[in-house]
């Protein structure tokens, strides 16, 4: 068994102590000893569903103890349950249950992220960042060598080759077998669709990202309307698709007008500018022509030479 299996496994029996609502190993203390992680994957909480939790605190106080690690003599680090932190903030308690958990400080973030990453309402944009995170510890890299690790497997199976130099095969290998590993704990995409489906979300503009994060749209809605490049336009529509729950369609047909509009926009000044170029070409070109010893020629100038000037008469 993995580290990670191991600690999945660990997940899965406290969840299940939870469940059976056991108070082994419980205890409350004050809720200003217990420090929020930072590097938390999950940074937005619904406030009507917070309220709702802070409601039910106030009635009947917090039922599910916090998940934490010893980080001093008298401080505690939240490995799980700061939703329910807020909300025992926000309903003014001076104390809470907790669970220690018996870990380092490696493991409980490794731990924090499994336990965010198995939930249901989790948005799009928290899981992919919460499973670069996931990845980069395991592989002890940054997430931005995940990400070209993720591109080198998608390149070596289209190719169907594999490396020449059999060292950089074999340490290639044993990281992909962390990434398989990895997917398989987690247990909701595989590496590929990761890496197609969700990967792109983190290049999207901010303001889509934070519609994404607050969980007010899909993320197959937010991709179309990210393909608008004016951050106005692109605003306008990501607020009325939100007040009027637009579908996936309806969403699609207001992009593809907004790029057509756009496109007719830009090709005006461009015709504009065609043109003109065009008669300054004929203009260079006329003068060296031979026309002028041609009668029946030199009659037809006349007469476009008049209607130019009729044109530009009243200019």
């Amino acid at each position: 068994m993995t580290e990670l299996e191991s600690l999945n496994a660990q997940l899965q029996a406290l969840i299940a102590s939870n469940n059976a609502k056991s108070d082994a190993a419980q205890l409350t203390v004050p809720l200003d000893r217990i420090i929020c992680n930072t590097e938390q994957v999950r940074r937005y909480f619904d406030p009507a569903k917070l309220a709702t939790l802070t409601a039910s605190i106030l009635d009947l106080g917090v039922k599910t103890p916090l998940w934490v690690r010893q980080a001093s003599d008298d401080k505690y680090l939240l490995i799980a349950g700061e939703r329910r932190y807020r909300a025992a903030q926000d309903a003014g308690l001076a104390e809470v249950p907790i669970i220690i958990i018996e870990v380092d400080e490696a493991s409980a973030f490794k731990l924090s992220l499994l336990e965010n990453l198995q939930r249901e309402d989790l948005n799009p944009v928290e899981e992919t960042e919460g499973v670069l995170h996931l990845l980069s510890c395991q592989l002890d890299c940054t997430t931005k060598e995940v990400i070209a690790l993720l591109n080198r497997k998608a390149h070596l199976d289209k190719k169907k080759v594999e490396s020449s130099n059999e060292d950089t095969e074999n340490v290639f290998r044993k990281q992909w077998s962390v990434v398989e590993n990895v997917f398989t704990t987690v247990g909701r995409l595989s590496p590929e669709s990761f890496r197609v489906s969700r990967l792109p979300l983190l290049n999207m503009p901010a303001d889509v990202l934070e519609v994404l994060r607050s969980g007010q749209m899909e993320y197959t809605k937010a991709r179309v309307i990210a393909r608008v490049k004016d951050e106005k336009i692109r605003i306008e529509l990501l607020q009325t698709a939100i007040d009027l729950n637009l579908s996936l369609s309806e969403i699609k047909q207001k992009v593809k007008e907004i790029e057509q509009q756009s496109s007719s926009q830009l090709s005006e000044p461009t015709e504009a500018i065609s043109l003109k170029e065009r008669v300054d070409d004929t203009w260079r070109r006329f003068k060296k022509a031979k026309v002028w010893d041609n009668p029946k020629k030199k009659a037809r100038i006349e007469k476009v030479l008049a209607q130019l000037e009729a044109l530009i008469k009243d200019e």
